[in-house]
């Protein structure tokens, strides 16, 4: 398989990636969230020809595009500049000059390196940081809310079963029907006193199974009086990230 390409800035269009390669058969126009605008022709395609194309349909490229921004504008992109940072590690993005992404975590950074050529919002690249988030959050959550559990539990004499850590889409966390906890690898992300408190949350979830007057005198009680305005803290954070 033999793939060439080469970034070209196009007055109007920004950006635009040409591609030749071998299992393409025809010239064609491709738009993609996160991926700007690339043209894809088999190899021995005149360049010169793939950019009239692109001209001939820059009205069309422009409509589209549009509505591909509307969807971008709804995700986190993370580039260069952006802040994200754990207890354990601080994500570093950077472009390096090899043809594909790489991740690494050492001394607390984790580090993507993406290619000179592409884009950073492009698809890829970005489903590429947030499985690097993903994965070192896993660790540090694992390693940081059962002992959590184990220590409010202990504190204050709850019992429970097992605790797990997963990557919940919209909740903290739970209680079974049997005492088990699970709770979301995001918690990592939120300042102390919010992790702490949904892991009491749950706590108090062995012994109260509902909402009730009967579950908020509890966790009163295991903070001090604070359940309501912590409950209200929690709103302004998301279990999600993009």
């Amino acid at each position: 398989m033999s793939v060439k390409t080469s970034l070209i800035e196009i007055d109007g269009l920004g950006p635009v990636l040409f591609k030749s390669d071998s299992r393409c058969k025809r010239l064609s126009i491709r738009l993609k969230p996160f991926e700007g605008i690339t043209v894809m022709f088999p190899p021995g395609f005149s360049p010169k020809k793939a950019l009239t194309f692109v001209e001939e349909k820059r009205e069309w490229i422009l409509k589209n595009r549009q509505k591909i921004e509307k969807h971008e504008s709804r995700k986190t992109i993370f580039d260069e500049t952006s802040v994200f940072r754990t207890r354990s590690f601080e994500l570093k993005v950077e472009k390096h000059q090899a043809e594909t992404i790489r991740m690494s975590l050492n001394n607390g950074i984790l580090r993507v390196a993406y290619p000179h050529f592409a884009n950073v919002a492009d698809a890829r690249v970005q489903d590429a940081i947030r499985e690097g988030i993903e994965k070192a959050m896993r660790i540090e959550a694992r390693h940081v809310l059962p002992q959590k559990v184990h220590h409010f539990a202990s504190r204050h004499s709850f019992s429970y079963k097992q605790v797990f850590v997963k990557n919940l889409k919209s909740r903290w966390g739970s209680c079974s029907a049997v005492n088990n906890i699970n709770l979301n690898i995001h918690l990592i992300r939120l300042p102390e006193h919010l992790m702490d408190y949904v892991v009491l949350h749950e706590l108090c979830h062995t012994v109260e199974k509902n909402h009730g007057p009967g579950f908020w005198r509890l966790m009163d009680k295991v903070t001090g009086g604070k359940a309501r305005a912590l409950a209200s803290e929690m709103k302004q954070h998301r279990t999600t990230i993009y």
